[in-house]
């Protein structure tokens, strides 16, 4: 049986968390733009900082400006060292902080990693992991650990009825582009396969920056555009979701902050956590995110899905599709 048609896209301008503001950030599924200079925002810490400074005096914002921008050396200092450096008592590093709205020195510490995180890029990640002076099987161990904990972040906060909002919205799309370049090319590339299988006109480009517009333009309000990419975001991504956004394409990211250009421009956005140890973004949060979405739409439309992956199923036992063994009259495995 059908479940009813989506409601149209949520007005652009506005925030709303669909599901409790209660729940940790990882996976809170949210309608409307961020705001704010990006640059400047690009994590919790820096909006705080971009919100604040005019009310700061000239040394308090020397001050943190030279913290902020010194996230690989500060992120692991108490305060007391943190004054040392900066040659200020630990009063002074307090105060600032407070100046800033934080309570305590560690609530200050803990947004100051979260944007050494969003700053830090493949060399420098991998050139810290190299100073650990950890073991390769305990950087492995510590790989894997970071994963496990990313997907747990995102099933603690996952918002089912956000998720059924997604899909219903790619449910009443007329056609569905889903845009992903480097490392979430092979998201977006696996997200529009699957959709294809359950019926959808579903199409993710890949090529140059010029195929990537020319496909935004000839999208019309009754398609969707769901843009995947994270941190600072890659500008030909970035760039396409403008261009949908001028031309009243919906739209709607994944990404892993509520501050990233995703957020800020996308009607919506998904945050599942891409927190790594090593050189390379983790993943296993934002493909958790794909699948959610993929077994909402195919359970939503249920009836059509079935009716595909049925015809599906019949093409593929009736083709050369799956590799077998050839046995001759011996029994034994011939080569082919």
């Amino acid at each position: 049986m059908e479940k009813n048609k989506p409601n149209s896209v949520a007005k652009r301008g506005t925030k709303l968390d669909i599901g409790s503001r209660d729940r940790p950030s990882g996976s809170a599924v949210k309608v409307g733009n961020g705001d704010g200079d990006v640059t400047a925002r690009s994590s919790p810490l820096g909006a705080r900082f971009f919100d604040t400074q005019s009310g700061l005096s000239s040394s308090r914002q020397r001050l943190l400006r030279q913290i902020i921008d010194e996230s690989n050396e500060t992120f692991f200092l108490s305060s007391r060292e943190m004054g040392r450096r900066y040659n200020v008592d630990t009063a002074t590093i307090i105060r600032t902080v407070q100046a800033l709205g934080y309570e305590k020195f560690a609530d200050f510490a803990q947004d100051l990693r979260e944007h050494f995180v969003t700053q830090i890029t493949p060399y420098s990640a991998m050139k810290a992991a190299e100073q650990s002076n950890r073991s390769v099987s305990d950087l492995v161990r510590q790989s894997v650990d970071q994963e496990v904990e990313n997907l747990s972040i995102f099933s603690a906060g996952l918002d089912p009825a956000g998720i059924i909002e997604i899909a219903k919205q790619i449910n009443h799309a007329r056609r569905v582009v889903i845009l992903g370049i480097d490392f979430a090319a092979s998201l977006a590339g696996s997200f529009a396969y699957a959709l294809v299988r359950l019926g959808f006109d579903a199409y993710a480009p890949v090529g140059s920056s010029g195929s990537v517009q020319n496909n935004i333009r000839i999208m019309t309000p009754k398609d969707l555009l769901i843009a995947i990419s994270f941190g600072r975001g890659l500008r030909d991504t970035i760039e396409a979701v403008q261009n949908a956004r001028r031309r009243n394409v919906p739209s709607f990211g994944i990404t892993d902050g509520d501050s990233t250009p995703i957020a800020k421009y996308c009607d919506g956005y998904l945050v599942a956590a891409t927190t790594h140890t090593s050189f390379i973004d983790s993943y296993v949060a934002p493909t958790a995110a794909v699948h959610a979405i993929l077994v909402a739409c195919a359970h939503s439309q249920s009836a059509r899905s079935l009716e595909h992956l049925r015809v599906s199923e019949e093409e593929n036992f009736s083709s050369a599709r799956w590799y077998s063994e050839t046995k001759g009259n011996d029994g034994k495995e011939l080569e082919r």
